[in-house]
C-alpha cells in the first residue's frame, strides 16, 4: 500500500514548508498549493487523500473553495486552518462539509490526531461504499430476470415503491418465486442502501423467542437476560427489516407488530421506555392472507396495514417464457462460482425445462441448474443431466400431471386441492418412496435436506420419516 497523499493549501510559504515537514515525518506524501486556482488543478492531477485548507487565500475565500472542492469530490476529508478563527467560521466550515477546524498557531499533536482520524474515517467510508456497491451488484434490479408482462409489471411496481417513502410493503407469492430477492433489491436500490438490512423467518423462530428477537430485552427482564440485548428493529434503524413467512407469526405477536407498523415505536421486553425507529418493513407470505384472515389465523387490522402496498409475484409456470433467460443467468452465475465454462443447455434439455411445471418456482430451477453443473463437465447441459422428475417424469414417483388442456393445471387442481395440499402430497410420496429416509426424499424432490425437514414439520409428517 502506497503512502497517503495530503494536499497542503496555504499562501504562506513558511507555513506550507513547516506543515510539509511534519506530515512527511508522520509518513505521508505531501503536495502543495498556494491559492484556489492551483488547488483545483492539483486535485485533478494528484487526487489527494486529505486536504489541509487555509481559510484565507489570495484569490478566494477558504469556505468558498471548500464548497467547490466538496462538490467535485465529497469524499475527500478537509481540515480547515486559520489564524482568524471564530466560532462562526468553525460552524460555517463544518456545515459546508469540513471534517474539522484547527487554529494557528498549529498544535501539531492535535493536527496529527485529526489527520489520522480523518483518514481512518475516509477509509471506513470507502470500504462501506465498496461493500454496498458489491451487494447492489448481487441483489440489485439487474438480478431480477424476466421479460414476461407479469414479471415486468411486478418489477415496475417494485421500482416505484423502492424510490418512495413507503415504510410498509407486503410481498405475496408461492415458495421460490423470489420474495427474498425482491426485498433485498428494494433495500439496496433505495436511500437506505448504506444502512442495515435484517431478516427474520417468522416460522423458524420459536414463539417464546421471537419477541426478544424483534424487540430486544432489558437486563434482568427474565432469568437468562444477563445483559441488555437490542432487537432487530432497533439494530435496523434507518434500514429495512424483512419479515419472511409473516403468516406463521402467532396472533399475540401480530398485535405487538401492529404498533411498530403504526407509529414506528416499541419497547424492549422488560422495558418501560418507548423506542422510536425509522425502518422500512417488508413482509412476505406464500399464503393467501385474505383467506387466513377469514379463517381467524391472521389479524385483519395487521393485514390491512401490511397490504397498503402489495406486490404479487407470479409463479414460474405462469411465465414459462422467462425460463430460457433464467437458465442463461444461472449458468453464468455457476460458471463463475465453480470455475467452469458451460455454454448452455441443449434443445432437448431446454424443452424439458420449459415444459416442466416448476412447483418450486425459480428456486427449484436454480437448484436444478446448480446440480447439473456440479455433476457434469460437458459444454452443454443435456436431458441426461437433469433430475428424473424432469427428464423422465413418467418414471418418477413425484410425477405431476402436465397441462393437457384449457382446464388442466398441476396435479390435483381438478379436484380442488390447494398448493398446500399438493405440496404435502408430494412430500408424502417422496418419503414413502424413500422409505422415510429424508436425504433420499430430498434428492427426489430436488431440495435440500434442511428444507425437507422444515416442510415435514410444517405438514406434520414426522411419522413418515426415519432419519
Amino acid at each position: 500500500m502506497g503512502k497517503e497523499t495530503i494536499l497542503v493549501v496555504d499562501d504562506e510559504r513558511l507555513l506550507r514548508w513547516s506543515l510539509k515537514q511534519k506530515l512527511m515525518s508522520w509518513g505521508y506524501r505531501v503536495i502543495e498549493a498556494e491559492d484556489g486556482a492551483t488547488t483545483l488543478s492539483r486535485i485533478v492531477i494528484d487526487t489527494p487523500d486529505l486536504i489541509t485548507l487555509d481559510i484565507r487565500l489570495p484569490d478566494t475565500s477558504g469556505i468558498a473553495l471548500l464548497s467547490e472542492l466538496k462538490s467535485k469530490n465529497p469524499n475527500i476529508p478537509i481540515i480547515m486552518i486559520t489564524a482568524y478563527g471564530t466560532i462562526d467560521d468553525a460552524v460555517r466550515c463544518l456545515k459546508t462539509g469540513a471534517y474539522d477546524f484547527i487554529e494557528k498557531p498549529i498544535n501539531f499533536d492535535k493536527l496529527q490526531n485529526l489527520v489520522k482520524n480523518a483518514l481512518e474515517t475516509s477509509r471506513l467510508r470507502s470500504a462501506m461504499h465498496s461493500n454496498v456497491q458489491y451487494v447492489k451488484t448481487r441483489f440489485g434490479f439487474e438480478n431480477i430476470i424476466g421479460n414476461s408482462s407479469l414479471m415486468t409489471n411486478a418489477v415496475d411496481l417494485v421500482r416505484k415503491v423502492t424510490l418512495s417513502e413507503a415504510t410498509t410493503v407486503l410481498i405475496q407469492g408461492e415458495t421460490g418465486t423470489g420474495k427474498d430477492l425482491i426485498a433485498r433489491a428494494m433495500h439496496y436500490e433505495s436511500r437506505r442502501d448504506a444502512e442495515p438490512f435484517l431478516t427474520i423467518n417468522c416460522a423458524a423462530i420459536p414463539e417464546t423467542l421471537i419477541e426478544t428477537e424483534l424487540f430486544g430485552h432489558e437486563k434482568g427482564a427474565f432469568t437468562d437476560a444477563r445483559i441488555l440485548k437490542k432487537g432487530i428493529f432497533e439494530l435496523a434503524d434507518r434500514g429495512s427489516v424483512f419479515l419472511d413467512e409473516i403468516s406463521e407469526m402467532q396472533l399475540n405477536m401480530q398485535s405487538k407488530l401492529l404498533r411498530v407498523l403504526e407509529d414506528q415505536t416499541f419497547r424492549r421486553v422488560g422495558g418501560t421506555k418507548d423506542l422510536s425507529v425509522d425502518v422500512r418493513i417488508v413482509a412476505a407470505s406464500n399464503r393467501n392472507l385474505e383467506e387466513w384472515v377469514a379463517a381467524g389465523k391472521f389479524r385483519a387490522d395487521l393485514y390491512y396495514r401490511l397490504a397498503v402496498i402489495t406486490i404479487h409475484l407470479p409463479t414460474l409456470r405462469e411465465r414459462a417464457g422467462d425460463i430460457p433467460p433464467l437458465i442463461t443467468h444461472f449458468i453464468k452465475h455457476y460458471n463463475a462460482k465453480f470455475k467452469k465454462n458451460i455454454h448452455g443447455v441443449t434443445r432437448s434439455a431446454e424443452k424439458l425445462l420449459t415444459e416442466y411445471p416448476w412447483p418450486g418456482n425459480v428456486r427449484e430451477l436454480k437448484n436444478v441448474i446448480e446440480r447439473a453443473m456440479i455433476l457434469q463437465d460437458q459444454e452443454y447441459i443435456d436431458a441426461e443431466h437433469l433430475p428424473i422428475r424432469i427428464a423422465e417424469p413418467q418414471l418418477s414417483p413425484l410425477f405431476l400431471a402436465r397441462p393437457s388442456g384449457a382446464d388442466a393445471s398441476l396435479g390435483g387442481a381438478k379436484t380442488g386441492l390447494s398448493l398446500f395440499d399438493i405440496e404435502k402430497q408430494l412430500i408424502e410420496q417422496a418419503l414413502n418412496t424413500a422409505g422415510g429416509n429424508k436425504t433420499k426424499a430430498a434428492k427426489l424432490l430436488g431440495i435440500s435436506r434442511d428444507t425437507l425437514r422444515y416442510r415435514v414439520k410444517k405438514y406434520g409428517l414426522n411419522s413418515l420419516q426415519s432419519k
